[in-house]
């Protein structure tokens, strides 16, 4: 049997007159959808600071504090139907978090290189996440 491929997802929450989810889009890579900050934990890594890790390297926001994990989700890869494992965390942004910035992931992992338009939209979302990446909102 393989091994899944351990994860971690952020919701990264920034609370003005309502709550905000930070959430991102590939620029130029539309059929990508709009996600959270999301990825692989390194070997001896802790999962906390794997998401730490993640949404720094995926939004450049290096000021999210976790509170707590959401939940832990045994799903395939949606492309490649492999094994893998995903905790959930939710994360508090400051109030004064810029609304909405691109990013230039750095690096030598995959996604180097790559541009990503990040924003912050009210919770409850307007449409839903790609991925399922959604499904544990309602835990917030």
């Amino acid at each position: 049997m393989t091994r899944p491929r351990i994860r971690v997802a952020a919701y990264v929450v920034r609370h003005r007159d309502l709550a905000e989810l930070l959430v991102f889009d590939h620029v130029g890579v539309p059929e990508a959808g709009t996600q959270i900050p999301a990825g692989g934990v390194r070997p001896g890594e802790d999962l906390e600071h794997a998401v730490l890790r993640e949404v720094a390297e995926e939004t450049g926001l290096a000021t999210a504090v976790p509170v707590r994990q959401i939940a832990v989700e045994d799903s395939p890869h949606p492309g490649t139907g492999q094994p893998r494992t995903t905790t959930f965390f939710l994360l508090r942004a400051p109030a004064d978090t810029p609304d909405a910035w691109s990013h230039r992931v750095r690096g030598d992992d995959e996604d180097a290189g790559l541009v990503f338009a990040c924003r912050f939209m009210p919770i409850p979302l307007p449409q839903p996440l790609a991925d399922g990446q959604d499904a544990w909102l309602g835990r917030l």
